[in-house]
């Protein structure tokens, strides 16, 4: 089973990401704990690339891939911007207090800690970010 959707490079397409979840994990069955924890992984994914990707203010088309076989769910982010693969981010030190960490990572972190797997790779001039949760 999957789902695609297009998104602009707005902060205000975040509803339409969390409505577009919703609707898979209703006809897919997945419990709805699961679904908030995704919709939070979601949210950090596209905030960072349209915050990051794009030197411009152009309007950019970013997709999103939603796949389940089995027990595992794959959500794919696939834009246009600049380079960048957050998987290679060194984590945070989280022991550190808010005013000594350096600011940014922790969305990345949240990500990595909260998916049973990311990777990812650039095609045809395209980021793809694959995240993967066992169901």
């Amino acid at each position: 089973m999957k789902r695609t959707i297009t998104l602009s490079n707005r902060i205000d397409e975040l509803t339409r990401i969390s409505s577009f979840l919703k609707k898979c994990a209703d006809q897919w069955g997945i419990p709805a704990p699961v679904t908030l924890s995704l919709n939070l992984v979601m949210e950090e994914a596209f905030t960072n690339v349209v915050q990051y990707a794009y030197s411009d203010n152009h309007d950019h088309e970013i997709d999103l891939i939603i796949k389940k076989k089995d027990n595992e769910l794959e959500i794919t982010f696939i834009d246009d911007g600049k380079q960048y693969d957050p998987t290679g981010e060194k984590d945070p030190d989280i022991n550190l207090s808010a005013n000594d960490r350096p600011i940014g990572g922790l969305g990345v972190f949240l990500i990595k800690k909260t998916m049973d797997n990311v990777s990812y790779f650039r095609k045809d001039n395209k980021n793809h970010l694959v995240m993967v949760k066992k169901l």
